[in-house]
């Protein structure tokens, strides 16, 4: 259960920010006792693979703020993100934390299982973030896009810091999430019906 809560945290967080869990699990490995890496994914803990993840990071941390060029960070972070958030599902359950300490018994059914699991959780809080975004910025002129992207790092350490501290936490976190996706997807549309409405008027005032 625990694997799996931290598996799900890691994976959510990198639906937000793909290199922040990544960058969080190489770290605290490499200089902590909260993690321990299995041999399969200790390449994230060395010193050239931190450094590659942290430009990226910061490469993202500055698309992501502008208007215009988040939405299409977005497009390019659709293949990227879920694929962060495998490897984040993959290296946080298969590994050694300080409330996981038997880690093998959740992978002895198929070392897959976790990478795929995180592929789609981060998958869909990708999509989610992306959806939300699109309204953020249609409703606020893309002024929002910066306060909505430091909120949306902020969580992303956060859920990294749940994961492998309070694992259990994420649950109610995982609930809230699927319950603000279900609310997305009722804005987005109410969003679309409003602007087709909207051409559908323009249209009749202009026959007329």
């Amino acid at each position: 259960m625990l694997e799996l809560a931290t598996g799900t945290g890691l994976a959510l967080s990198a639906g937000l920010n793909a290199w922040i869990p990544l960058i969080f699990l190489g770290v605290l490995s490499r200089f902590t006792d909260l993690v321990s890496l299995p041999s399969s994914w200790a390449w994230l803990e060395n010193g050239w693979v931190l450094a590659i993840l942290t430009v990226l990071l910061v490469l993202e941390f500055v698309a992501d703020k502008i208007p215009v060029l988040d939405s299409v960070n977005d497009v390019v972070q659709t293949v990227i993100r879920p694929t962060a958030g495998g490897i984040a599902f993959g290296a946080g359950s298969m590994s050694e934390t300080a409330t996981v300490t038997d880690p093998s018994t959740f992978v002895q059914s198929g070392q897959w299982i976790p990478i795929v699991s995180g592929i789609i959780l981060a998958l869909g809080t990708h999509a989610a973030k992306a959806g939300g975004r699109v309204v953020a910025n249609t409703v606020s002129g893309g002024t929002a896009a910066p306060v909505v992207s430091v909120a949306e790092d902020a969580t992303s350490i956060g859920l990294g810091f749940l994961s492998i501290l309070a694992p259990l936490a994420i649950i109610p976190v995982l609930i809230l999430f699927v319950i603000g996706v279900i609310l997305l997807i009722r804005s987005l549309v109410k969003h679309r019906r409003a602007r087709a409405a909207g051409h559908g008027g323009d249209g009749d005032a202009y026959y007329v």
